[in-house]
């Protein structure tokens, strides 16, 4: 079974292909006979009922430097597309929330990974306050009252952006540390949005886990550890992946929201984890699949494929 791929993502000349998950998936889709188109957000409209995307064919191959060719531009009526995915970088904005509306029109019969509309009503921070009992003591809120009475209560927090990614804007303030006021004065210049306090977990000294989950099934893991003088673990800012096993805790926060990712078309998933605490459920561009195959081998990608067609298949 061949099928037509429109990848949605950013310039294919900027990524990391020793560790972009993306090019991965592109890599397996191509080995197995799929056909690779290439667009950016900006090239996706809507127009009269139709879907369309400026794009170019896509090649690729693992050559540093040389990881890529992109045939001639067509305009590609999506409705036409076997599958989209949908694997542009963060900001979670308005930018990317219209995306997924654009794309909504033509999911299921073509099938967008993720489900777009599961993606507009999952932002990381959020999706995860609906499994309470799962995650750290968390506030959500721009009342500066309120924050100053959860530090009060909690003593060492982490405050960061709502809607923020890949460890930018994250801020540990342990007990005596003076730079709350101006933290939030920083934080009310730039944005309108609230703010993320949780309390601090020391356990991520030991690591900030990332489980993949592939159709709600938790198939594979590494653990990020801070670079010293860092609370962040995010590979972004200097986080050292290591290789990691599932606890039972693990296993009981997979079992936890494994249906439900299931049920609502979320196919490739990255959780975080530390210690016994669910922190983040990643369903916009998450990563983490060439570091687990670089651990235990498993190539997760395939997996991911799998599952894809099948559901391909059933439409």
């Amino acid at each position: 079974m061949t099928l037509k791929v429109a990848i949605q993502m950013d310039p294919i000349e900027a990524i990391d292909i020793a560790g972009d998950s993306t090019f991965v998936l592109g890599l397996e889709a191509q080995a197995r006979g799929h056909v690779l188109y290439h667009y950016e957000p900006r090239h996706l409209s809507f127009r009269e009922g139709r879907v369309l995307a400026k794009a170019r064919p896509l090649t690729l191959r693992r050559k540093t430097g040389d990881h890529f060719d992109l045939g001639d531009w067509t305009t590609l009526d999506l409705s036409t597309m076997d599958v989209v995915l949908m694997r542009q970088d963060p900001p979670f904005d308005m930018a990317y929330i219209t995306a997924t509306h654009i794309l909504e029109h033509i999911h299921p019969k073509t099938l967008v990974v993720n489900n777009p509309a599961a993606v507009r009503n999952a932002p990381e921070k959020l999706f995860v306050t609906h499994f309470p009992d799962l995650m750290p003591p968390t506030l959500i809120s721009s009342d500066i009252a309120e924050i100053k009475d959860f530090r009060d209560q909690y003593k060492d927090i982490i405050v960061k952006p709502l809607f923020g990614n890949g460890g930018a804007g994250v801020f540990h303030l342990p007990p005596g540390d003076e730079n709350l006021n101006s933290l939030l004065e920083l934080f009310s210049q730039h944005s309108r949005e609230p703010l993320i306090v949780q309390k601090y977990l020391p356990a991520v000294r030991l690591g900030d886990k990332r489980i993949i989950l592939i159709d709600g099934e938790a198939l594979g893991a590494i653990n990020r550890v801070p670079a010293e003088g860092e609370s962040r673990s995010n590979m972004h800012v200097g986080g050292r992946a290591e290789k990691s096993l599932l606890t039972d805790r693990d296993r009981q926060i997979c079992e936890a929201i494994g249906p439900v990712l299931k049920e609502q078309g979320l196919i490739f998933v990255g959780i975080d984890v530390i210690g016994d605490w669910l922190t983040e459920i990643n369903v916009t561009s998450p990563t983490g699949l060439q570091e687990v195959t670089k651990f235990d081998g498993t190539q997760l990608e395939k997996d991911i494929w799998t599952v894809i067609e099948a559901k391909r298949a059933a439409v």
